[in-house]
């Protein structure tokens, strides 16, 4: 069988200098070199994610002293949780706090690593951010992350009241929460008052439509069919890939908070994001999708200095500062 031939896209005109820079410097590894590599054994899963988290870690130092946050050490019902204390905090946002749930395909970016969104949100919202670094497999696959979450917002909401509460993640962070609020509303308990959701990872199966004609295009995720596709089987663990709490997208979205998405054009989530969004509008919920040309997943994170980036959690705290009434 001959081999896949790359798909050559130029890069977009009408996004910044900064994001052309970041394209044309870090373009897109190959698809075929993206799926040569898939960890199979947890000494493989180990070794990956101990050197990606080491890789990270160096980034959000050099983020944590750039945007002059302070970030303190707390134990929550036996979960480690990093408050974040901007060095200035917006006036729109007194007595509210901000829960944060960080990404990296449910395997990656424990420790430091967590709070890479984190310090984004506390600095350019001027909110304290509670960033959850949840339990992760090979060693504890789902449910452990979710209850983890669950565990640090029933001690935060007896803290604050669940209307001075707002809650966001990318990624996997953002489907784990997706899940996490139709858990709520299943229960009888009080939503946050306002999410959002960067990019989120709602369906765990290659399903999606941009899965397929992002392939090879988003420069992150690069193919489902390597360590993404891997990484969601071993955070489900024995419990289906379309199972509602594994994949948010096959639950209810009835009564969800306000929500605000962001996806680029590039993401191979473009499609989760815009499936969560219409299931939320058919359900009669209050959305905001904000799209950005060029950009590949969560690619405001990974390029958080580009205008891209600013625009983004521009956009985010307008979008909140509208639910602190």
């Amino acid at each position: 069988m001959a081999a896949e031939q790359a798909k050559e896209v130029p890069i977009p005109q009408s996004i910044s200098a900064e994001l052309k820079a970041v394209l044309a410097q870090y373009p897109s590894p190959s698809v075929e070199e993206a799926r040569s590599f898939v960890p199979t054994t947890a000494a493989q899963w180990r070794d990956y994610v101990q050197a990606t988290n080491k890789m990270q870690k160096t980034k959000i130092q050099n983020m944590r002293k750039h945007y002059g946050v302070t970030v303190e050490m707390l134990d929550i019902k036996g979960v480690t949780v990093r408050k974040i204390t901007p060095k200035s905090l917006s006036p729109e946002f007194k007595d509210h706090v901000y829960i944060d749930i960080h990404g990296g395909a449910y395997v990656l970016f424990a420790g430091l690593p967590s709070i890479e969104e984190g310090i984004l949100i506390a600095h350019r919202l001027g909110i304290v951010v509670y960033s959850v670094d949840y339990r992760m497999p090979p060693a504890y696959p789902f449910p452990a992350a979710l209850d983890d979450v669950k565990h640090v917002y029933r001690v935060l909401s007896q803290q604050y009241d669940a209307n001075h509460i707002f809650m966001g993640g990318t990624s996997a962070g953002g489907g784990l929460l997706l899940a996490f609020v139709q858990g709520l509303i299943e229960n009888g308990v009080a939503t946050p008052r306002a999410i959002y959701a960067g990019t989120p990872w709602a369906d765990l199966t290659k399903t999606g439509d941009s899965l397929y004609t992002n392939e090879g295009i988003d420069r992150i995720l690069i193919t489902y069919d390597g360590t993404l596709g891997a990484s969601a089987r071993l955070y489900a663990g024995n419990t289906p890939l379309t199972h509602p709490k594994v994949s948010p997208i096959y639950g209810d979205f009835t009564d969800f908070p306000p929500t605000f998405l962001v996806t680029g054009t590039r993401d191979m989530f473009l499609s989760d994001t815009v499936r969560v969004n219409r299931k939320m509008r058919d359900a009669g919920v209050t959305t905001v999708l904000d799209v950005y040309e060029g950009l590949s997943h969560a690619d405001y994170l990974v390029s958080h200095q580009t205008p891209e980036s600013q625009s983004v959690y521009r956009q985010l705290k307008r979008f909140l500062v509208g639910f602190t009434q």
